[in-house]
């Protein structure tokens, strides 16, 4: 039963092909195409709204020069949300929850931000490796720390993702046996159970959201150093 719990998280086959792949494609699939009408349908109004609010947002703090990143950024928003959302549904599977994906998005991204920075401003770059004042003796200590802080921000951003979704989706499943399991003996507490796993379903669902939002937020937080 232990080990069962997990099983929801090996990458599934069908036919001997990795349905990895199909899981990321899907997403793509169901977002609405924009149409050449005047007047969009509500579902099309609605995305727009959201995403030209959501650029406006993350856009904000960023010089002229990180608006480029615009479109990459929004893209991986939406492309996240969409995927952690889907994962929430009966026998679907999140691939967010594999932490060599969440490595793939957050690696090259970040380093793209770091060679940004060293081919735009080297000197500024470099010079957040040590902080202004600092004394002499402290100097090779705080460039040893600070390098390795500077390492450590990709595997924090795929760990931070990867382990929330799994986490999440691990306690739902353990209340969700614990409501089947005390259904037949204790009606009553099964019920509230019950209630506790809606609570935390739609506690999932801003997860699911909150979780890709820092995800992207962070990496223009980093783009923001460098540009």
């Amino acid at each position: 039963m232990v080990t069962s719990f997990f099983d929801q998280f090996m990458s599934p086959w069908f036919l001997g092909v990795p349905l990895m792949a199909l899981a990321l494609t899907l997403p793509w699939m169901l977002f609405p195409a924009p149409s050449s009408r005047w007047l969009n349908n509500r579902l099309i109004t609605l995305q727009g709204w959201f995403i030209n609010r959501f650029t406006q947002q993350l856009l904000l703090p960023l010089g002229q020069g990180g608006h480029k990143w615009a479109l990459m950024l929004t893209s991986l928003m939406i492309f996240l949300i969409t995927l952690n959302l889907l994962g929430l549904l009966p026998y679907s599977y999140t691939p967010t929850t594999q932490l060599s994906l969440n490595m793939g998005f957050a690696v090259p991204l970040w380093l793209a931000t770091v060679i940004i920075g060293m081919r735009n401003q080297p000197t500024i770059s470099m010079g957040h490796l040590l902080p202004e004042g600092t004394p002499l003796p402290l100097i090779p200590v705080l460039i040893i720390i600070e390098t390795i802080s500077l390492f450590i921000r990709p595997i924090a951003l795929g760990v931070r993702l990867t382990a929330n979704l799994t986490a999440g989706h691990l306690l739902i499943q353990l209340i969700s046996t614990a409501v089947f399991v005390l259904l037949p003996m204790m009606p009553t507490v099964a019920i509230l159970t019950a209630a506790v796993l809606f609570l935390l379903t739609l506690l999932e669902v801003a997860v699911a959201m909150i979780q890709a939002y820092v995800f992207v937020l962070l990496l223009s937080l980093y783009l923001q150093e460098n540009v």
